[in-house]
């Protein structure tokens, strides 16, 4: 896939995911790395960082919506320990500076979701979206 059909294959995933036709720059946040984020729910408190664990709830989709995995589902929220490997690199960036009770939306491109066949029939080459709602940071 080529950078250019990237950029327009990722900018028609935002427009699903924050359900806009245009998202403003001030709307949506592209890191270097190309992921994308929104701040959905503003947090409160200190800003989640590397070596600290994280409980999280996080629903992920397909681009045309499908979801593929949740934790809301079964109210089972995720914990794992920021930069430490344990997740996606796309959803390990996009925890990063997210304060308790933020919800934040992300757009993760192919790049920052390496991974093996997990969840189960999704493309390696899947643009995924997550909703993402920090419910507590676990000081080491």
């Amino acid at each position: 896939m080529s950078q250019r059909h990237l950029t327009l294959c990722l900018g028609a995933v935002v427009a699903l995911a924050f359900g806009v036709s245009c998202v403003a720059p001030s709307r949506a946040v592209t890191t270097t790395s190309g992921l994308i984020y929104q701040i959905v729910t503003p947090g409160r408190g200190p800003a989640a960082r590397r070596g600290q664990h994280v409980r999280i709830h996080e629903t992920t989709t397909l681009a045309d919506g499908t979801v593929i995995y949740s934790t809301r589902t079964n109210d089972k929220p995720l914990t794992f320990l920021l930069g430490g490997n344990q997740v996606i690199a796309g959803v390990d960036e996009g925890v990063t500076g997210m304060k308790v009770g933020e919800r934040r939306r992300l757009v993760v491109p192919p790049s920052l979701s390496r991974r093996s066949s997990y969840p189960a029939n999704t493309p390696p080459d899947a643009i995924l979206q997550y909703d993402i709602e920090l419910l507590e940071v676990i000081e080491p």
